[in-house]
């Protein structure tokens, strides 16, 4: 999806997979089809993938509540008089939030050994810089969920910082509630995904700031920002399947490339199974279906 030009709002920027407007004291996440992957946007979108972000991160939100978020809606019909003559356009795809001042770092909880954390758990021992139990296997479940959180960039890698980084960068008093917060949010999602037979291995949240206050921003325990495995096929030990783009990750790896863009064209098949995958979690999650 290209860029919409919305009058009275302007493009603040444009991510790897959405656009983000504003006007005022309000903001316009608008989630497109695209999907990035090793910080490379890969050239063939995920149909329905901006839906499926849309619509879990507003279940979150509102579900989520007793953690102060920037939702307002993904009613176009609520959307400002200035935004209904795109309502076709934004329907689904758009989410109006409050305007906030986002934080430089991301928030990452880790529940489980996977990804970057198994990589190096095997190198140190360590998680996030955090002792944990010696002879622990991929997939493992941690004894408690960690925070480990990294640098904000702008371009290239995010890079994990250490405790006493992000306090520095945030100060102690919002370094502690950030920490919080994000264990909490954590936590809960956690605890609904598994009656709804998933894992969150780990999630990525942000959060902002409107004057003093703080808030829980951006998207929530999705597919492109978490981890998630079906918890039927979890085992310690083995590289569980996922409900995430995990899947595209682990096809890349195979494919031969070199992490280095351009991305590869994805398969027909790889594309459809994706959207599958997206389109399972949020039924899940979301509405409490399981496959038959």
């Amino acid at each position: 999806m290209s860029d919409l030009q919305l009058p009275g709002w302007e493009l603040l920027r444009r991510g790897k997979v959405r656009e983000v407007y504003a006007s005022g004291d309000q903001a316009l996440l608008v989630a497109s089809d695209r999907l990035s992957a090793f910080d490379c946007v890969l050239p063939d979108p995920i149909p329905g993938k901006g839906s499926v972000l849309t619509a879990l991160s507003a279940f979150w939100f509102q579900r989520l509540d007793f953690v102060p978020n920037h939702f307002i809606t993904v009613d176009p019909k609520a959307f400002p008089a200035d935004l209904r003559n795109f309502a076709a356009e934004l329907s689904g795809r758009a989410t109006l939030v409050r305007r906030t001042k986002p934080l430089p770092v991301e928030c990452i909880v880790r529940g489980y050994l996977a990804g970057a954390a198994w990589e190096e758990y095997r190198e140190r021992g360590t998680v996030g810089g955090h002792e944990v139990p010696r002879g622990l296997r991929e997939a493992s479940k941690l004894p408690q969920p960690l925070f480990t959180p990294t640098t904000k960039a702008t371009s290239g890698h995010d890079e994990p910082i250490t405790w006493e980084q992000c306090r520095s960068l945030l100060g102690d008093d919002l370094a502690h509630q950030v920490r919080e917060e994000s264990l909490e949010v954590y936590d809960h999602g956690r605890a609904h995904a598994e009656r709804a037979g998933v894992i969150i291995a780990d999630t990525k949240l942000e959060f902002g700031l409107v004057d003093d206050e703080l808030l829980l921003i951006d998207e929530c325990l999705t597919p492109d920002s978490s981890r998630f495995w079906p918890a039927d096929q979890w085992e310690p030990g083995m590289h569980p399947p996922s409900f995430d783009k995990q899947f595209v990750r682990d096809w890349l790896l195979q494919s031969g490339w070199n992490r280095q863009p351009p991305a590869p064209h994805l398969p027909p098949d790889i594309i459809a199974q994706t959207a599958a995958k997206y389109r399972e979690a949020y039924e899940r999650l979301a509405l409490g279906r399981r496959p038959a």
